[in-house]
């Protein structure tokens, strides 16, 4: 007994002793709540003091992970701290480089937001692409998506040894004059930007002075006549690139080094060969050794921006080709910040996640402010009708009644107006709608690696085809309520119908974008392989979809139909259509515009976008927020006993498209600044296709939800 009672003190003294060391451990809410006071009062005065967010020094970097610490937390519900990488790329891993080792550098696409017309790089006057083939490991398979985005993997003409800093070196000369010289200049006045990658890192421009980084770099500036003292404005080029590679190495965790950060500063110089020297346009002078032949290129010596050896973009005095010299310097600087940060400066000034959580927030309210109207109508109102409907005992109360039931012989009358077409955009907008959800469900569960071009164009693409079945099977159900007997021309409809129309619409734009050269014109390969995937995988979907929809049982309504149908009396406003259409898209699109403004910036603004998990849930309110006002829309129209609800279900939340489209007319002014007419076809275009596919998923998501609401409140009343 004694020594069960020491057993158990000491067991006692144990826990006691367990749970205040955790305490310890772990800091109360207010030991917290001090912290981060002064946490904020530290950085506050170190901003006060003129700290800039985005050079490589460490007081810079805590900044930057200061100001950027709600995004690096990951998880749904307990939020845990995590590195910017792995929140944007889950899974990446670092590569190491050895010393003298070269590292690739790869050349993206020359774009500029004043222009949705990008180009390749190559399409530039510049230097030849190297012979060289690229390694395994930093190899990535073309895809559908990265072919219609204009992306290819090309070497950069630039070398990159490990550690191996490099002076001013002349990389080759090109002639160019007439009509090159002239989109050259255009491309100047455009602000085109190139852009290069080097481990995965976009290239960066970076002024600590002004403290600002932004990726890429112009490739060249136009200087007013204030400022040459020209009649009209000067074109220049930047010809000469200063590269800073930093690295960080720790040989007690890895071998070699690891980059973590990828600057360039460019100049523009006219540069000067030494007497005698002679340079041939077109040859590769860093790999023949002829560096000397260029006397502002030498040895000690590194090109700066002056006004007197600005690079002009303009032909000799008579009219000979310019001939433009390309040059760089590389130089490798040591820092202490991790790998895992060294994404940060790339989202400095970049909209706070709480930004989208209120957004989140103001969508869920409309969400709520419905699902109350909803229940109102079928706990409270549709309740009491209900009870009154199914008391009625005589005749004399039967002819009285009013209200939504005296339609109950017509609500279930299928579409006297274009059933078919009908029944095509629903099964279009479900297969669109299936094709999104799927791909942002494998965006949360990190199935899509945001590192490799165009891979989520390519899931969506896939997965539309893919969702064919669902598509053929929803429309072949519709059509079989209708008693509609042209089932062959509506499966092929939607097969046809919505893919047919972009593709019409892509094939007219891809002339004019092959007229000016553009990175985005498809080729005759990749407008055949769309075909083969549309005649060979997405059509026969469709008809085994059907198949199994027109083998399904009729779908069952709770009342018979009347042979005659009923005269429908006079409307008020707001359920006559184009107001009912109008009123009712412009919740749907309330409650997405926030988060569409930030989609719509990475799409034509070129900013970063990786918040996935809030695009599903904004997708998942908008679905709840079309099934609500559809529903609601529907019962004040049946109340005013209209039972035309087919057309009208779908039109009412399809017409949040029609918002879509006008948002985009306002964003192109006053967000975009295109310059040029094909820019504002282009991106009238894409906004059509865009605003369409919404539309149709809208729609399809208002009319089952009413087809689910009317079989519910008409099955749940006597009906002779």
């Amino acid at each position: 007994m004694a020594s069960f009672r020491f057993l158990a003190a000491l067991l006692l003294t144990l826990l006691l002793t367990s749970d205040v060391a955790a305490r310890e451990k772990k800091p109360t809410r207010q030991q917290k709540r001090i912290e981060a006071k002064e946490k904020a009062q530290k950085f506050a005065n170190m901003k006060a003091a003129g700290q800039d967010q985005v050079s490589m020094t460490k007081e810079a970097a805590e900044l930057r992970s200061y100001e950027l610490r709600k995004k690096k937390k990951k998880g749904l519900l307990k939020r845990r701290e995590a590195s910017l990488a792995q929140v944007l790329f889950p899974g990446a891993s670092p590569e190491e480089y050895m010393d003298g080792e070269p590292v690739p550098s790869f050349a993206e696409l020359v774009q500029s937001k004043k222009t949705q017309l990008p180009f390749k790089y190559y399409d530039l006057p510049t230097c030849p692409q190297p012979n060289e083939k690229i390694q395994k490991r930093f190899r990535q398979r073309k895809n559908l998506g990265s072919r219609l985005m204009g992306q290819t993997q090309t070497m950069a003409p630039y070398n990159f040894p490990t550690k191996k800093d490099k002076e001013c070196t002349p990389l080759c000369m090109v002639e160019v004059g007439g009509k090159k010289l002239r989109w050259l200049r255009k491309l100047v006045e455009r602000q085109y930007r190139v852009h290069l990658t080097l481990d995965q890192l976009p290239v960066l421009m970076r002024s600590k002075e002004l403290n600002y980084a932004v990726r890429g770099y112009p490739v060249g500036f136009k200087a007013p006549p204030s400022y040459t003292g020209l009649k009209e404005d000067e074109f220049y080029l930047y010809n000469h690139l200063k590269f800073t590679i930093t690295y960080r190495e720790e040989p007690g965790e890895f071998e070699g080094v690891r980059i973590t950060g990828f600057d360039v500063h460019p100049v523009s110089i006219d540069h000067k060969l030494e007497e005698g020297a002679k340079v041939t346009p077109g040859e590769h002078l860093e790999a023949l050794d002829k560096g000397s032949a260029v006397s502002t290129c030498g040895r000690g010596s590194s090109p700066v921006n002056e006004p007197e050896t600005y690079l002009a973009l303009r032909s000799g005095s008579s009219g000979e080709d310019m001939k433009i010299l390309y040059s760089y310097e590389v130089e490798w600087q040591q820092s202490d910040i991790p790998w895992a940060d060294r994404w940060d400066v790339y989202l400095v000034g970049s909209p706070d996640d709480e930004v989208h959580f209120f957004a989140i927030v103001n969508s869920l309210m409309v969400v709520v402010f419905l699902t109350g109207a909803v229940a109102t109508i079928l706990i409270r109102t549709l309740k009491r009708d209900i009870a009154g409907y199914n008391e009625m005992q005589t005749l004399e109360e039967a002819q009285e009644e009013t209200g939504w039931k005296l339609v109950h012989g017509d609500v279930f009358r299928p579409p006297q107006s274009h059933p078919l077409l009908l029944c095509v955009l629903v099964g279009t907008g479900a297969q669109l709608g299936s094709a999104f959800f799927i791909t942002l469900l494998a965006s949360m569960l990190r199935m899509l690696n945001p590192l490799k071009k165009g891979q989520a164009l390519t899931a969506v693409i896939v997965l539309y085809v893919l969702c064919g079945g669902i598509g053929g099977y929803v429309s072949a159900r519709l059509y079989k309520f209708c008693d509609a007997k042209s089932w062959k021309r509506a499966t092929l409809a939607t097969a046809i119908a919505f893919p047919g129309s972009i593709v019409a619409m892509f094939m007219v734009l891809n002339i004019f974008l092959t007229v000016v050269g553009s990175a985005t014109a498809m080729s005759f390969l990749t407008i055949f392989f769309v075909f083969l995937l549309w005649g060979c995988v997405a059509t026969p979907l469709v008809f085994v979809g059907s198949y199994f929809g027109y083998r399904a049982e009729k779908i069952e309504v709770p009342t018979k139909t009347n042979q005659i149908a009923r005269f429908i009396p006079e409307l008020p406003y707001y359920a006559n259509p184009p107001i009912s259409f109008l009123l009712a898209g412009l919740l749907p699109f309330g409650s997405v515009c926030i988060e569409l403004f930030f989609i719509m910036s990475a799409l034509w603004l070129h900013q970063l976008y990786y918040i996935m998990g809030f695009l599903m849930a904004v997708l998942l309110i908008l679905a709840a927020t079309c099934s609500e006002v559809a529903m609601v829309m529907c019962y004040l129209q049946l109340c005013v006993e209209d039972h035309r609800w087919w057309w009208k279900s779908f039109l009412n939340c399809a017409s949040a498209g029609v918002y879509l489209f006008l948002y985009s007319l306002w964003f192109l002014p006053f967000k975009l600044h295109l310059v040029g007419m094909l820019p504002v076809v282009v991106y009238l275009t894409y906004m059509s296709m865009i605003s369409l596919a919404f539309g149709l998923v809208t729609g399809t998501a208002g009319y089952l939800s009413c087809f689910w609401f009317t079989k519910k409140i008409y099955g749940a009343v006597k009906a002779d």
